[in-house]
């Protein structure tokens, strides 16, 4: 929690200690608001929700809602919609009840956040639809393998042929799983709540070692640039995931022996990770679809490398999770450049925005 003093209002010592303590141990977010939009009192949870910048109110709706409140001094509970960060499309929609104080002419707002759940219910909704569809297809082909193996006891070489073939549907069956589980992660927590503070270099160094099996195979060499020495604020294991993700589409996309890069960039209050490849590139009359679950550009080469087709799912629900978005620019023969962009975290403003 943290105080404003100004010497046109009451001071926060004739603030009751113990009033201030019982908005800090609610459930929901608490403003003290004085005349003026001069914010009084704001519990720790309100820099999560980026409502503030340099102290004041940046919420045109709110602020529109508190100032009915003072000019009529009745109570009033609405929504309203907030960016989670300065760019991409993820909205939080908060359920917002401001109260008028006579004795101290201040208004307490309380903010909490119910669109989350209503989120959550929706996506379950429409995932349990897909991956039922999605998991019957190595889960029949194990099942014909299976019996092809039995019907083939008395020759070796077709009981090798399709055990092998039974180890890659397997694989591909695990990997999908393990996607099912991420993916379903991101779904169910907000990153932003329960937020760390991590170097995008950190990040990078981290997802490029845990492709270097898979790139080493195929004999591509991941490199990356200097890169700038900028926070962004989160879940350091989703946001290592989403880049790895962005490097194991490069990798499984590309040629042997060719090159993928990942490079920085800063742009205002705007961190870039840029992965390019030399791949296979992506048509335009697609790219706007990549990033949907289970979508594949070629469906047969997804067969071929063991894509799950949730990949690119997942690392834009990450940087829309994170207040950000992922770009990509790509030419079919040429390669692909995805790019995502996060606000980058400062100390003493949270993250700019």
């Amino acid at each position: 929690m943290w105080f404003r003093r100004d010497e046109s209002d009451v001071v926060v010592d004739e603030i009751s200690p113990t009033f201030l303590n019982v908005l800090s141990e609610l459930d929901q977010d608490a403003l003290l608001i004085a005349p003026g939009e001069v914010i009084r009192f704001a519990t720790e949870g309100i820099e999560a929700l980026h409502l503030l910048r340099d102290g004041r109110l940046n919420s045109p709706e709110l602020i529109a809602l508190i100032r009915v409140v003072r000019r009529t001094h009745q109570t009033h509970t609405g929504k309203i919609e907030i960016p989670r960060g300065p760019i991409g499309e993820g909205l939080r929609e908060l359920t917002v009840r401001a109260i008028y104080l006579e004795d101290l002419d201040n208004i307490v707002v309380l903010l909490s956040d119910e669109s989350e759940a209503e989120r959550v219910h929706e996506v379950r909704r429409d995932f349990v639809a897909n991956i039922s569809h999605e998991l019957k297809t190595p889960i029949g082909a194990l099942s014909l393998l299976s019996e092809a193996v039995l019907s083939a006891a008395d020759e070796p070489e077709s009981v090798v042929k399709f055990a092998t073939r039974m180890q890659i549907e397997a694989k591909r069956l695990t990997d999908l799983v393990q996607e099912i589980i991420n993916l379903s992660r991101l779904q169910d927590s907000d990153p932003l709540q329960v937020a760390t503070e991590n170097y995008v270099e950190d990040l990078v160094n981290e997802a490029i070692d845990s492709v270097k099996t898979t790139s080493e195979a195929k004999g591509i060499a991941v490199s990356s640039n200097a890169i700038p020495e900028v926070v962004v604020l989160g879940d350091s294991e989703q946001l290592v995931m989403a880049i790895h993700n962005l490097l194991e589409n490069a990798i499984n996309y590309s040629p042997e022996n060719t090159k993928v890069s990942v490079s920085c960039t800063v742009n205002g209050d705007i961190v870039e990770i840029i992965v390019a490849d030399q791949g296979i590139g992506i048509p335009d009359d697609v790219q706007d679809r990549i990033f949907e679950r289970f979508y594949r550009v070629d469906p047969a080469r997804s067969r071929e490398t063991g894509g799950t087709g949730l990949g690119l799912s997942i690392v834009k629900h990450v940087a829309t999770n994170h207040g950000g978005e992922v770009k990509v620019w790509s030419s079919p023969n040429v390669g692909s450049s995805f790019a995502m962009r996060l606000p980058i975290y400062t100390p003493n403003g949270g993250a700019t925005q």
